[in-house]
């Protein structure tokens, strides 16, 4: 038997090299400096909980994409974390007691089981902030705007925002009085868009011929502002809370573009993704050349009250490692300087290297017998002596 390559990583799984990892980490810096300049405080949850923890009101998708193991201390099922979002709600719910609104930020490593179809990782590091105990619309205009901040900040040109609301669906459901077996086999046939196989669905439903209507007319229901307009007509025949939902929904849209004049919005009422998890709005940005969203974001309340407490609650995600590859070109981490010292037994040369060190100015010291120098690692200054003194100079004027 072929023995498997010991220097092979599992598919999906990949090493950040240290061209990457530099510019992956200045760039998590710059976001959470950015995110902190909000009101966002950075919280760090832990890789593997307990799995009951990590799948609070997720769904089935989730619980697919989560690693699952045996404690070995209680005995319990833990899972590695897929996303972070549910850990962060437990965070403000039970740790933290707030009875303001808490404004939390986050940054780390999530593991999945599958790679998405478009994006062959299993092990993207999310980045994303959340805002809980506040329930109106202005939250969730706030998220959008720090995730397009993020994305502004990342360097990204030609964003689009794409808005839709799972709640007008939920609620829409909610009056026709479906079972939940119908409710679920309507949400899938929304997700397609298979508006021959909606038809057929709703002639054999025994609900209120109005409602028919507008389940038939939600796939139709995307594109750009004039869509609301058309929204405010299809669902006139729902409750109020459907139609508030439609003028939540339509005063965001107006305050972004009010903010962002140049920012594309487009809109989709029939847009379910994170149905069983969202509440709300829900929200996500894409740019030219990628076939997938790189941000994405909505509103969940209640998700806190399995942890004691249930908060309203907001907040965006995105995948670090995505948007560190997407922004190479425009994002640019500062010149490194990076100082040579010779290999030289040196009392003095040893505080001019620790003096160096302190003030974060790096520098590395040469060994005996290594092959190797200040042009092979890089650097851009090397250390001499100059009148009994060491001294940095630029590596292209200094003495051999």
């Amino acid at each position: 038997m072929q023995q498997k390559n010991s220097w092979l990583l599992p598919e999906g799984i990949e090493e950040t090299l240290p061209p990457e990892a530099r510019h992956l980490e200045a760039l998590r810096n710059k976001l959470l400096d950015s995110f902190a300049c909000w009101g966002y405080n950075l919280v760090i949850p832990p890789f593997i909980d307990f799995l009951e923890s990590l799948l609070i009101g997720s769904g089935h998708d989730l619980d697919l994409q989560t690693f699952k193991l045996t404690d070995q201390i209680s005995g319990e099922m833990l899972g590695i974390r897929a996303d972070m979002t549910p850990q962060v709600a437990r965070i403000d719910a039970h740790n933290l007691k707030q009875a303001w609104p808490t404004r939390l930020c986050y940054a780390g490593t999530v593991l999945h089981t599958r790679g998405d179809p478009l994006e062959k990782t299993r092990s993207p590091m999310q980045i994303g902030a959340e805002l809980y105990g506040h329930a109106g619309k202005e939250s969730d205009f706030e998220v959008i705007c720090l995730m397009l901040e993020m994305l502004a900040i990342t360097g990204l040109q030609d964003v689009h925002l794409d808005l839709g609301y799972v709640g007008i669906y939920r609620t829409l459901a909610e009056q026709a009085g479906l079972s939940h077996a119908q409710e679920s086999e309507l949400f899938d046939i929304l997700q397609r868009k298979a508006k021959p196989e909606l038809a057929e669905l709703m002639d054999g439903y025994a609900i209120d011929s109005d409602l028919k209507q507008i389940f038939l007319a939600l796939p139709e229901l995307n594109g750009g502002p004039a869509v609301l307009d058309k929204a405010r007509a299809v669902l006139a025949p729902a409750n109020a809370a459907v139609n508030q939902a439609l003028a939540d929904l339509t005063a965001i849209a107006e305050q972004l573009s009010l903010r962002f004049p140049n920012l594309p919005i487009s809109f989709d009422l029939a847009e379910l993704r994170g149905y069983h998890y969202h509440t709300g709005i829900v929200f996500a940005a894409f740019v030219p050349g990628v076939g997938r969203e790189i941000a994405r974001g909505g509103r969940y309340d209640n998700i806190g009250k399995i942890f004691g407490r249930a908060r309203p609650a907001t907040g965006f995600s995105a995948d670090l490692k995505l948007l560190s590859a997407l922004s190479k070109q425009s994002f640019q981490c500062p010149p490194r300087e990076l100082i040579f010292a010779p290999c030289v037994d040196d009392a003095e040369l040893a505080v001019a290297i620790r003096d160096l060190r302190a003030q974060q100015r790096p520098v590395i010291q040469q060994l005996p017998g290594q092959t190797g120098g200040a042009a092979e690692y890089g650097c851009t200054a090397i250390l001499e002596q100059e009148q009994q003194h060491w001294v940095v100079k630029p590596l292209n004027s200094a003495t051999a």
